[in-house]
This record gives structure tokens, C-alpha cells and sequence, in this order.
């Protein structure tokens, strides 16, 4: 977007030393954080990035401060904390500061409300979510550990892999309630029911699972359509025409038009065959696919096309199954998932290989998950990522630290057999259900001087 689409909406004189700036990211890899004045905050590393990571519509100029629907400022002077926020989940408007000598212009590209509190800023924060939570009321459940096949068998995981990793928890004493099967199962992306021939049968695995007494999770990216699958070769009328999720798995990615009738009961049919196969919890990943520009059967905005997906695949898989969002848009999932992905995924290595944090790395993981640690029992479960404590994996400790820090869902990713013992005594004390209750829930004021204001 242009600056002529924003309008400046109010100001902040700030201790330049001393004040900060809080960005909000877009979705659950974007990074976000608290920033100095003199910091120059994450940015993508390149175009392709910018749309699987990044507000694709909405790169930011050089200089200038971001969030999507919050943006927060300490100005370091002892004086109140400004938010500028979007008005709700419907509407999230891109929200900036920049620097005009010790003063923050801010300006959005849409509605938004305003408030000065007094406190610290993680305490405003919090504050704010259960604020934006509100209207909405989310059900919060305590959910269980889980294993999940993605950290240690990537996308070549197997049935055997599944099979022998269950054996593996009860002879080692490991405490999960459920598996999760995570991307490497199907044929092609888009291509869901269609299981690739090395994987073996996703029907025994199902069965194997829960003949051990638990419960069984799938990975779908259900935006999204890889222009080499099947589905993309017979119906490219499902897909939003001219738009690009970006390029993975060595193809370019359409979106799925959740809003066209033979696509939306497409997407229906898959999440109600997976659900009669006894599978009762659904990561959602790439979601950010869902509310990209573009035109569609139906002439409605972005995010209510990608609430419709959600509500539709709630709908399919019924009121007992777990609705696990990643890469998700946050403010717009407000509501329809049980558990989000906070953070960008870790990876074995601490550091991102482009340099940019919003790629798997535990640095990425970490800072982004612990700055949005404040959502958890607000807004959903957090999700920070899997723990992986296998000896080659870098800074171990650190990761396993972060991950016991987070209130939210506890997940074990190592190929079991691979853990020496410092790792199945850490993933064993770690695998436990969600901690059910936010540090501290204080709503942001309704009324009076320090009250919301429409801009």
C-alpha cells in the first residue's frame, strides 16, 4: 500500500532513549515485539517471504513502525501507555508510527480506537486482549500433550514411524494423549484424500492410535491448492484467480475460493471423511491463504472469506474436535480455533538460514512467542511449538527453557528412539496439559479520560 491509504490518527512525545514500540504481526509467523526508537524491527527478507509470513498487501517503507490491528506505545517517560487498535476481529486495519523528532505520528489505514493506561506494557497488553476477547467470550480448554511426526521425519514420515514412535512413548513413560500426523501423509497439497503410497495406510495409522488408548491429530493446509495436484488440474475454478499464496514445495500455491458452492463442499467432504476416520484434532496451517485479496465467487472481504473456511470446517468436523490454527491471521481467527500457533516454527538450528526470524529457527520461535505469550487463555490455547531435545539439535536447553515457560500446549516432535537421556527426562517432565488461566486478566477501561476513542 501506498502512504496516501493511511491517515494520521494521533501522536506520542517520547523519551527517545527510553520508549517503545510494540508491533503486532499479522499472523502467527510475523514477528512481533517491543522495539527502541533507534531499532529497525524484523522485515521479510525477500517477496516470496513477504507473502508466506508478512501482511502480503502491506509491506512496510523503510523507517516506519507496523502492526496489524495493534500497535502499542511505552513512551518511556513514566507516562501512559498508548494503544491504537482495530476496532474488532473483523477489521484489522495496518496500523503505523514514524519518528518526527521525539514525537511517533501514527497513522492506520482504517478504524481504530485509541486508549492511555497507566502500567507496564505486558500488563496493557494483556489488558487489550481480554478488551478485544470480550464481545467474542472464547471457550478455553485444557488440552493434553501430544506428539507430533513433523520436527523428526519432516515430510517422509510413514505409518511405521507413527506405529513405532507409540510403542516407543509407552515403553519410555511418556504421557500423550494424542498424535498428531502432521505434513508428509498426502499425495499433493490440496490433495488430501489422496494418500501418498509411501506413507502407507492413514487408516491403520487412525486405528493403531487409538488402540493405544489415544487420540489422533491431522496436518491440512486447507487454503491452499499446489498448482501440481490433482485438485488444481480438474478444478481450477475453485481458486481465486490471479492470486499466489507463494512458492512451496517446489510449486507455485493457489487459494482455494472457500466461497465457491462445489469448493466449499469439497472442503466439507475432505474434513468429514477425516473426521469418520476417527481423527477428532485438525492442524490448520498456511491459513493466512485464506484471507489474501482477490476476487471471489461471493463478493465479500478477505477475512469474511476466511472466517466462512473455518466455520465451515467447524461445521464438518462437529462440536468434539479440536480446531488447531497456524500461519493463521490472528484477530480475524478470533473465536473459531482452539489453539494457535503463536510463533514462527523452531527448527533444530537456532538461527534462520535467510536471516529472517520469521523462518524456522528457535530465535524466531522464541522471541515471537514470547512476546504474544499474553494471548494464551485470552483469545485460545497458544501453540509455541513443539519441544525437540534430541542431542544434535542446537541450544536444546534454551529451547526446552522457552518451552516450559509458555502456559500453552506442550508437544514432543523427536523421533523417540533418538532422545538420549537428558532428553527423555526432559520431554517426559514437559509433556503436560496447558496451564487453563492467563497470568492475570485485566480489562482495558470503557469509559472517561483514559477510555477508547474512535479515530
Amino acid at each position: 500500500m501506498s502512504r496516501a491509504d493511511f491517515t494520521d490518527v494521533g501522536e506520542v512525545v517520547c523519551d527517545e532513549r527510553h520508549a517503545l514500540v510494540f508491533e503486532h504481526g499479522w499472523q502467527s509467523w510475523s514477528p512481533s515485539g517491543a522495539y527502541r526508537l533507534d531499532e529497525t524491527p524484523p522485515r521479510a527478507a525477500d517477496a516470496n517471504i513477504q507473502v508466506l509470513a508478512y501482511r502480503p498487501e502491506s509491506p512496510v517503507p523503510p523507517g516506519v513502525f507496523q502492526g496489524e490491528g495493534l500497535v502499542a506505545v511505552d513512551p518511556g517517560d513514566g507516562g501512559p501507555v498508548h494503544v491504537w487498535s482495530a476496532l474488532g476481529h473483523l477489521t484489522v486495519p495496518s496500523i503505523r508510527a514514524r519518528r518526527v523528532g521525539g514525537t511517533l505520528v501514527i497513522s492506520a489505514d482504517g478504524p481504530v480506537r485509541h486508549w492511555q493506561v497507566e502500567g507496564a506494557l505486558d500488563t496493557v497488553l494483556a489488558g487489550w486482549a481480554d478488551t478485544m476477547a470480550g464481545p467474542v467470550n472464547p471457550t478455553i480448554s485444557v488440552i493434553p500433550p501430544l506428539w507430533c511426526t513433523w520436527y523428526g521425519y519432516w515430510d517422509k514420515v510413514t505409518e511405521t514411524d507413527v506405529t513405532e514412535n507409540l510403542a516407543l512413548a509407552d515403553r519410555h513413560g511418556i504421557d500423550l494423549d494424542l498424535f498428531l500426523i502432521d505434513d508428509g501423509y498426502e499425495t499433493g497439497i490440496g490433495d488430501w484424500l489422496d494418500i501418498r503410497p509411501t506413507f502407507g495406510s492413514l487408516e491403520r495409522a487412525v486405528g493403531a492410535i487409538a488402540a493405544s488408548g489415544r487420540k489422533t491429530g491431522i496436518w491440512v493446509a486447507p487454503y491452499l491448492v499446489g498448482r501440481h495436484s490433482r485438485l488444481f488440474e480438474e478444478h481450477p475454478d475453485w481458486t481465486v484467480p490471479g492470486v499466489s499464496a507463494g512458492h512451496m514445495w517446489d510449486q507455485d500455491l493457489a487459494v482455494l475460493d472457500v466461497t465457491h458452492p462445489a469448493a466449499a463442499e469439497h472442503l466439507a467432504t475432505v474434513f468429514r471423511e477425516l473426521t469418520a476416520l476417527g481423527i477428532t484434532h485438525f492442524k490448520l496451517d498456511y491459513c493466512y491463504a485464506g484471507a489474501m485479496h482477490g476476487r471471489r465467487h461471493d463478493d465479500v472481504d478477505p477475512i469474511t472469506a476466511y472466517r466462512r473456511g473455518l466455520e465451515l470446517i467447524r461445521e464438518a468436523t462437529g462440536p468434539e474436535a479440536v480446531v488447531h490454527g497456524c500461519g493463521a491471521p490472528l484477530l480475524p481467527s478470533l473465536g473459531l480455533v482452539d489453539i494457535m500457533r503463536v510463533s514462527p516454527d523452531t527448527a533444530p538450528r537456532r538461527l534462520p538460514r535467510s536471516g529472517d526470524i520469521s523462518q524456522p529457527s528457535q530465535l524466531g520461535a522464541r522471541l515471537t512467542g514470547e512476546a504474544r505469550e499474553f494471548l494464551h487463555a485470552r483469545w485460545w490455547v497458544n501453540d509455541p511449538d513443539c519441544l525437540i531435545a534430541r542431542p544434535e539439535v542446537e541450544t536444546r536447553e534454551e529451547w526446552a527453557a522457552h518451552v516450559e515457560s509458555s502456559g500453552g500446549l506442550r508437544g514432543a516432535s523427536d523421533p523417540i528412539a533418538a532422545l538420549d537421556e537428558w532428553g527423555l527426562a526432559t520431554t517426559r517432565r514437559l509433556m503436560t496439559p496447558t496451564r487453563p488461566e492467563p497470568a492475570g486478566p485485566a480489562r482495558l477501561p470503557s469509559s472517561g479520560g483514559t477510555g477508547p476513542e474512535n479515530s
